[in-house]
Formats: C-alpha cells, structure tokens, sequence
C-alpha cells in the first residue's frame, strides 16, 4: 500500500503555506511593475498621445484613434515576446525569464517618458513612440505566462485557481499605481502642464518600480515539477518544448486557450481605455474625475479576483467562467446609459460592475490554461494561447469601439461586439473539461503515456 507521503508526492505538488506565499509575492511584485507601465501606456494614448505625438486633424477621435494604433503595436508584439520567452522559460526556467522581461520592459518605459512631441520633431515622435512601445509588448508577451506558472506549478491541487488568480490580482494593482500616478499629476497641475511634462513624471517612476521587482524575483525558486520535467528532457536528450511542439501536439488546448481568452480582453479594454474615451470625447468629463472613477474601479477589481478564484476551486472552472462571460455580455446595455448620467457615483458603479463580471473569466483563467498543457510545454502553450489572442481581441477593441463611436455616434455596436466575443468564450468554455482539483503530474503522466 502507497505511503501517505508518496500518496501525496503524486497527487500534487504541493508545498508550505508560506512557502506558495513568497512565491506569489514573487510573482505580484513583477507583475505588478510590468502591468503599471504597459496600461500607464494605455492610459495616456487615451488622455495624452493623442494631442501630444500626433498632427492635428480637427477631431480629437482621429487622434485618439492614432495613439491606440500605436498602442496596439504592443499587442502585435505581444505573441513574439511569448513564443520566444515561453522558448526560453520551458528550457531553462520561469525565474531567469521574469528577471529579463521586467529589466526590458522598465527600460522601453523609462525612454518613453523622455520622447519629444510632434512639435518638436515631427513624425519621428510617433515612429520613436512605437519602437518603444513594441519592445514594451515584446517583453510583457513573455511576462505573463511564466507569472502565472511560477504560482500554478507551485499550488496545491484543491487550491490552485485561488493562487493562481492572485497574479491576476497584481495586474489592477498595476493599473491602480499608474492612475494614481496621473490622477495626482492631474489634480497638482493645470492642463496645459500635465499635456506638457505632467505625465512624464508616471514613466520615469517605472526606474523605482523595476528595481524593486527585480530584486524580489531574485528569492524566489523554481516549481519542483518544473525541474523534474527539465531534469527528464535533458536524460531523453529530446527537445520537448516550444511552439512547434505545443502546436503539434497540444493544438485543441491552444484553440481552446484562444477562445476562453478572447471575451476577457476585449471586455477589459473596453472597460477601462473605452470607457475614458467615451466620456472625455461624448460628455467632456473632467480628466480628474475619469481617473478617480477608474482608481476606485481598479480597487474592487483587486478584491474581487482571489475571491472568484476560489469559488473556481469549491464549484468549478467551467461554471464561474461561463457566469463571468454571461454577466459581461450584459454590461454595455446598461453601462453607457449610466455614463450619460454624468453622476459620479453611477459612472463608478458602472466601471467596477464591468469589472467584477470580468472578473469572472479573469480569475479562473491561468489555472483553466495551465491545466490544458503539460509542464515541458507550459509556458509555450499558455503564452501562445494568451498573446496571439491579444492582437484579434484587446488591440483591436478600443480602436474599432472608438472608430463605431466616431462613424455611428452610437455605443450599439460597441454592446453587440461585446456580445459577440462572450458568446465565442461561452462555447470555448463549453468545449473544456472540467479540471477543478486535477494534479499536474497526472497530466504529465497522461502527455508521456501518449508517446512522442
């Protein structure tokens, strides 16, 4: 009869509450700086890049809509840096490959705050804007995946979506520091001066951040399954890892993995960058007062996430994801007719609503993709799922919502796209197998069972 200890060595890998603790710390602290600079980006093209790197057309939207072309460019960028991070993390580790992404993405941040305007140098500002904000995406594709992996590996099986889910919770948080940062700049100075440097002070501070989310990703160790897996590719002498492989022999999964991610990021962005634009163009609202609603909104999202992840543990993934995207199919119709209220405390609750129901494909999601693939092609399988999925979904929302709003001067289209992503995510969920409380090595074992 199995000892108790091996009964447990095989059904999870299971470690010390304080130990998983560090580890997710670990993760947050990176994801964290990563996710602040890259929607710090997001935005300012909403509030800023518009006026500020591009010539002036007589529409503020047409400039709105340039500055989310180039913010889109980090989105195109985005699978690159996860096909060749997602490489290099399932060969030789999640920890050397969050350490460079976070130095490459801090550095691309840091320059951006330094660009001169188009007043200054013409057209070389956007070209400048959107080399930087390419290498910005490149390095973030690779973040993601290997975050949420450095955690998943590393949690318990009864317990792996609540874990899971608190990487997620760092990217709010992200975005909470970079509106904060341009809220106070906005309130401490006038207009013309936040247009001018104001919102430069939010990028130089990403120097600070990177630091200290670097230095904490140096204590932070390796899943041990993840070594056991290294350790048995490197004695087969296979190469077992990589795009190729996942697509060769994991393409169900990566499909599937596409389809659960694409209501989430594009309700995502049309939350928290559309809704900025269609404010500020449609009713003029105060730039402070966008910022405060999206702080507060940003909050309840933090909350929220560890939560809803642990609900994914107790009844499932497959029943909290497809709640999730249900409820967000719902949102437009009631969202913009509470933005046209102009009241404060509606445009708050409508934001925060929007993102409590993402919130629900949200935070089940990196255990759904982790549990789709084995651990020798992880990171590749997860980062290719999620990143090419970003340039169909999140860069392309708030650029067709804001050229719907400036052609039909309507949000009708905006709520029918919504409906029409949720209703893909919905039969992508429907597709999946229930996974709740499954052991990672039973999936290893399963993907070695089916031979090379």
């Amino acid at each position: 009869m199995e000892s108790p200890a091996a009964a447990q060595r095989s059904a999870s890998p299971e470690i010390a509450t304080g130990k998983i603790k560090k580890v997710v710390a670990a993760s947050m602290a990176g994801t964290v700086v990563e996710w602040y600079e890259f929607f710090l980006y997001a935005t300012a093209a909403s509030l800023v890049f518009g006026t500020f790197f591009f010539p002036s057309s007589g529409s503020p939207l047409d400039g709105i809509i340039a500055a989310f072309v180039t913010y889109a460019v980090g989105f195109v960028a985005r699978p690159l840096g996860g096909i060749v991070f997602g490489q290099i993390g399932d060969r030789f580790g999640r920890k050397p490959t969050l350490q460079a992404t976070i130095i490459i993405v801090g550095a691309a941040t840091f320059l951006m705050g330094c660009l001169p305007g188009f007043a200054s140098v013409g057209y070389w500002a956007p070209a400048m804007l959107v080399a930087l904000r390419f290498i910005q995406g490149f390095a973030v594709g690779g973040e993601w995946g290997g975050a949420v992996l450095l955690v998943a590996e590393q949690s318990p099986n009864r317990s792996r979506a609540f874990w899971a889910s608190w990487p997620q919770a760092a990217v709010p948080v992200g975005n909470l520091l970079a509106t904060t940062v341009l809220l106070v700049m906005s309130f401490i100075l006038s207009p013309a001066a936040f247009l001018d440097w104001g919102w430069r002070v939010a990028f130089w501070l990403s120097a600070v951040i990177v630091l200290v989310g670097f230095y904490i990703r140096t204590h932070v160790e390796e899943a041990p399954i993840f070594l056991e897996a290294k350790k048995q590719v490197q004695q087969e002498k296979a190469t077992s890892f990589g795009v190729v492989e996942v697509l060769r022999r994991y393409p169900k999964g990566v499909v599937q993995a596409m389809g659960v991610r694409f209501a989430e990021n594009i309700v995502y962005y049309i939350v928290v960058s559309f809704s900025i634009v269609y404010l500020k163009v449609v009713h003029s609202y105060d730039t402070s007062q966008l910022l405060l609603a999206l702080l507060i909104a940003h909050i309840i999202h933090f909350a929220v996430i560890p939560p809803i992840g642990r609900l994914a543990d107790r009844i499932g993934r497959k029943p909290v994801y497809l709640a999730g995207a249900i409820l967000s199919a719902t949102w437009a119709f009631f969202a913009f007719p509470m933005f046209d209220t102009l009241n404060p405390v509606v445009i708050v609750a409508a934001v925060a609503l929007g993102l409590v129901f993402h919130a629900g494909m949200y935070a089940p999601q990196p255990a759904v993709m982790a549990e789709l693939f084995p651990t020798r092609m992880r990171y590749s399988g997860v980062s290719l799922g999620a990143q090419v999925t970003a340039i169909l979904a999140g860069s392309l929302a708030p650029i067709l919502a804001t050229q719907w709003l400036r052609d039909f001067g309507s949000w009708l289209p905006i709520a029918l796209y919504i409906v029409a992503a949720c209703v893909l995510t919905s039969i992508a969920v429907l597709s999946l197998k229930e996974t709740r409380g499954i052991s990672l090595r039973d999936i290893d074992a399963a993907d070695a069972a089916r031979g090379k």
